[in-house]
């Protein structure tokens, strides 16, 4: 092998950056693990609501980290250190994060939220808020119809108007042919023609809010948020893996973003109408005391007695300010500059009504008729808020509006807190500087207003031609989190409509820690047998082949982690299949190696042909699998996209370690004087005579095949999958405990057929909450079926909850600790019709691919279709024996996400064995020119049994661990995978190559096919 020593670098370089690289992962392990701890040492069990206060604490603890800095110099100021690597660099608790693996929902938890758009908000815009009293009496209606039903908010909006309307129409110039519908609503339509341009209308809106709240949480700061719509309800599922902060998230996902600049009125010109409106309250005051007095004079004279007895001997303390009749407003301290005025907090709502009153307004000169009294942001450390004047006008708009943002960014002001740098396109950037020119001309203000808080109001000095360029800056006391997210909030726009939070919580890893900590124990014990076997077939080679797995997996990890991909049970998935994929290409090399052994070649020759005979193979089953991989990358979303980022990055860890490492360590040993058999004295020998007629067999196998896809296909038709939550929706449940409760115990007491038969169960928060989900009974919407569940679910839970609970206290959720049910809710499928779709044609395009790779490579069209024929018979036959076994199985065999990745897992494994079989046939077409065909095609079988059964049985291995000594929820997966694989195997040598041959007998295709790979070696 050629340039061993950049190889040797190159894996030093490698393994030491992925080390480096999961470093951050155990370095953010004890920082989180430091966090609990915190929050348990604070808070004690016996504290109410302890659970969420250590929620909060945790919280706060991390966010500190973040956001709190330690003073260096007299004016520098650095983040907190959190890691220091070795003396040579230091990391801060952001840094740190950013570099660790992400995980995945199901297995680190998060935030789980479901928005609904405001139909209504969207209807009164297009309406263009029309006064029609029709028109707002359905809207009010429909709010009504929908507290029952289970329409959408549209349809019961078109539901309401037609039985009021009386002679109203749709298109009439008050509602919908207004002067900004005129292109879509002419006023001669009809009620039907409008309603349909209404649902196209609103479906606009709400692709509209959805891409905006993508944005907005695409700069959030977590990594492969999940967000899809839930049907045409307008509601959206938005999912943050990782995620602590939930008011963080509802603010971030529910502010409008409102943008405006205002000029402002100073406070020498509003200070004394402020002054005057404080007066006007006192002498109001005075006359209703007045008035009060005659009414009071005899209740008086009885307690005046007593009053001055008590007033004398200090009982009660004699008012000598008398400030709430003098002060009415509460005026604490004038302002200056922009700043007209200081008022309590507390007193804001007051102050508004007292200023904005249109008696009190007749006050103001003419001039000033339009100010708008807005308050400044609140500081969190203060009692006092700032009230400003803005320059308003009839219509109420902005001199400019956030509209004209094109850019925004956390920032440093000059004071180097946060803040957010803006910038504007070219009108505004015009705008923006005639705005500024003017007000260095007057020595006025300029409000930044978001959603109605002056966020700052500064000055334009030194600009006597205004700011040009279009850039701006708002500050103010942020921290440095709500700076980040204003700046995503701005760059990602307005929400067309008020978007509500209908359901926000912090949800635990969906496979619940028991089975996430099951499944990684029986994966090292996998792993371990597989290394072990690889040492008992192939001796001291086996070493060399183990070595090279661990370097792969250490690779494979570390890879995701710089690259910040998020490892999900989907992808987990991809990994076995890599492991598969590593250990096959070590075993082709090892048969090839023993072949050439066998020819009577020294051990040097040996080597050195076993490598190179083995490339051609390794190559194009890995190609095969890549180019699934990257398609299914491309065009698929959620589960298949995991699954495809993992399996892309171990065919190249793959390959890497396969072809060069284990190279490297077999050379080593051999120019040190070292002897390799690549066998024991139990496997020397073995499957070298072996001479099975395959291709007699193949009637056989057509039979078997057929009747179990007939099968297959005959109980899909009937009796259908156990579709899980994800697919069809069900019912969902927040139950809370007096005590922390195992997720899998519940889950496992839930799936029983005399419960619900399916259930999923999460932790919400802490360990003694849990939502609780189950398709049971999904069809019926009555409140009998609701009553039957939820008497079912409080018979079921009743051990866990405290003894003698009723069901109706189990239903209102008892005591101060509200133990029992919390929430209870319907729930829409999580894979939407999109995925559905997305993920049909990512399979679909990439068969397309592998069926033309293949006829590239193979020069046939029949190897081509005996490939793609034999990946539709695996998945036929899994998802056949899912449809006819799901019912009496004691695991749950629900289709879900996973289940998705593990039909990927079986068309890699499919299309990995079928190429590696199809290479050796072009290989001994031509060496053995001679030979029958169907000779060929039964040796080139033969030759490949070994590795073969090999490559099946370490998988097998690994996942019939996971299978035993797993988690029961990770049984369906695991099972799918089993018989996926052995299926795959199966079919490799029954199905795909001997339906080739079946195509390629007739005539002379036999001949010619010989004829293609001669010219094909030749070249």
């Amino acid at each position: 092998m050629q340039n061993k020593g950049i190889i040797k670098l190159f894996a030093l370089l490698f393994g030491l950056v992925s080390i480096y690289q999961l470093s951050f992962t155990f370095k953010a392990n004890q920082i989180e693990d430091a966090a609990k701890q915190a929050a348990v040492a604070k808070y004690d069990e016996t504290v109410d609501g302890y659970q969420d206060l250590r929620a909060q604490a945790e919280v706060r603890y991390l966010d500190s980290l973040k956001t709190e800095k330690v003073q260096v110099s007299d004016n520098e100021f650095e983040s907190i250190e959190v890691y220091n690597l070795l003396g040579v660099s230091q990391y801060t608790y952001t840094e740190v994060e950013n570099n660790a693996m992400k995980l995945g929902l199901d297995l680190k938890g998060g935030i789980n939220a479901i928005i609904q758009i405001s139909v209504k908000d969207i209807l009164k815009g297009l309406a263009n808020n029309s006064k029609d009293p029709v028109f707002n009496k359905a809207l009010a209606d429909a709010e009504e119809l929908q507290k029952d039903a289970q329409e959408s908010y549209l349809e019961s909006f078109f539901r309401a108007f037609d039985a009021i309307k009386g002679d109203t129409k749709l298109a009439s110039p008050d509602i919908f042919a207004n002067r900004n519908l005129r292109d879509d609503i002419k006023p001669e339509m009809s009620d039907s023609e409008v309603k349909t341009i209404l649902e196209r209308k609103i479906d606009e809106s709400i692709v509209s809010a959805f891409e905006v709240l993508r944005n907005r949480i695409d700069g959030f700061g977590v990594s492969s948020p999940n967000i899809q719509r839930l049907g045409n309800s307008g509601r959206i599922l938005i999912e943050l893996p990782g995620a602590r902060d939930k008011n963080r998230v509802v603010d971030i996902i529910t502010k409008t973003a409102q943008l405006q600049f205002w000029d402002t009125y100073k406070a020498e010109e509003l200070l004394p109408y402020v002054f005057q409106v404080n007066q006007a309250l006192v002498e109001a005051a005075k006359e209703t005391e007045g008035n009060d007095k005659v009414d009071e004079v005899a209740e008086v004279e009885q307690d005046s007695t007593s009053s001055t007895i008590d007033e004398l001997t200090g009982q009660i303390e004699t008012d000598t300010t008398d400030v709430a009749n003098a002060n009415p407003l509460g005026i604490q301290f004038p302002g200056r500059g922009p700043v007209i005025a200081n008022f309590l907090s507390k007193d804001k709502e007051k102050v508004l009504t007292a200023l904005n009153d249109p008696k009190n307004r007749a006050l103001l000169p003419t001039e000033m008729r339009y100010a708008k009294f807005v308050w400044g942001k609140q500081d969190k450390d203060s009692e006092f808020s700032a009230l400003y004047a803005i320059k308003s006008n009839r219509d109420g708009e902005p001199e400019l509006s956030g509209a004209v943002i094109t850019e925004a960014r956390q920032d440093y002001d000059e004071l180097s807190r946060p803040a957010v740098s803006m910038q504007m396109n070219p009108k505004g950037a015009r705008d923006w500087q005639e705005i500024t020119k003017k007000a260095n001309q007057e020595n006025g203000f300029i409000a930044i207003v978001l959603d109605d808080i002056v966020y700052s109001a500064p000055s334009v000095t030194n600009q006597p031609e205004g700011i040009a360029g279009g850039r701006s800056q708002i500050s103010g006391s942020f921290t440095l989190n709500e700076a980040v997210d204003l700046a995503n909030v701005l760059r990602a726009g307005k929400l067309p409509a008020s978007a509500e939070i209908v359901q926000a919580d912090e949800v635990g890893p969906s496979l619940g820690q028991e089975a996430i900590d099951s499944g990684m124990k029986s994966f090292i014990i996998a792993l371990a047998f597989v290394l072990l076997w690889m040492v008992f077939y192939y001796g001291k080679a086996g070493l060399a082949a183990d070595i090279a797995l661990l370097l792969n997996i250490l690779l494979i990890f570390g890879v995701l982690a710089s690259l910040g991909a998020v490892l999900t049970l989907p992808g987990i998935a991809g990994i076995v299949l890599t492991i598969g994929i590593s250990v096959d290409a070590n075993v082709l090399i090892f048969e090839r190696i023993r072949e050439e052994l066998a020819k009577g070649k020294s051990q040097k020759e040996s080597i050195k042909d076993g490598f190179s005979n083995a490339l051609s193979s390794i190559l194009d089953a890995n190609i095969t699998t890549g180019l699934t991989a990257l398609i299914l990358f491309v065009f698929g979303t959620g589960p298949i996209k995991g699954f495809a980022t993992t399996l892309i990055i171990g065919i190249l860890t793959s390959l890497f370690t396969a072809i060069f490492i284990t190279r490297l360590l077999i050379d080593w040993w051999v120019n040190r004087g070292g002897t390799l058999d690549f066998a024991t004295g139990m496997t020397k020998g073995l499957f070298k005579n072996v001479n099975i007629d395959f291709l007699k067999k193949r009637k056989i196998a057509y039979v078997i095949s057929g009747a179990f896809i007939l099968a297959s296909l005959g109980s899909l038709v009937t009796t259908g999958l156990d579709q899980g939550i994800d697919f069809i929706g069900g019912r969902t449940y927040q139950v809370r405990f007096d005590q922390p409760v195992s997720t899998e115990e519940i889950t496992s007491i839930l799936n029983d057929p005399n419960v619900f038969g399916s259930a999923e169960v999460k932790t919400i928060g802490s360990a003694n909450e849990l939502k609780i989900s189950t398709k049971y009974r999904v069809e019926d919407n009555s409140v009998e079926a609701d009553t039957e569940i939820q008497t079912r679910l409080f018979e079921a839970l009743k051990p866990y909850l405290p003894k003698g609970m009723t069901y109706s206290e189990f239903d209102n959720g008892s005591g101060e600790a509200k133990i029992g049910k919390m929430l209870s809710s319907k729930v829409s499928p999580t894979i939407a019709d999109d995925i559905k779709k997305s993920s049909f044609w990512a399979v679909l395009g990439s068969l397309v691919v592998v069926f033309l790779y293949i006829l590239f490579r193979f020069k046939r069209w029949q190897f081509s279709l005996g490939a793609v024929a034999a990946v539709f018979h695996d998945v036929l036959i899994v998802l056949g024996i899912f449809s006819l076994t799901w019912k009496f199985m004691p695991f749950s065999m629900e289709i879900d996400q996973a289940f998705i990745a593990a039909i990927l897992t079986v068309i890699g494994y499919s299309l990995n064995d079928t190429v590696v079989v199809f290479d050796r046939i072009r290989e001994f077409l031509n060496e053995h020119t001679a030979w029958d065909f169907g000779k060929t095609i039964n040796a080139s079988l033969n030759s490949t049994l070994s590795r073969t059964l090999n490559t099946s049985v370490t998988t097998l291995v690994v996942l019939l661990a996971m299978f035993i000594f797993g988690a029961d929820s990770l049984r369906g997966l695991l099972f799918a995978l089993i018989v996926g694989v052995v299926v795959g195997t199966y079919s490799s040598m029954f199905i795909a190559t001997p339906l080739m041959y079946d195509t390629a007998k007739k005539g002379d295709a036999a001949e010619s096919l010989k004829k293609k790979v001669k010219e094909e070696d030749e070249e």
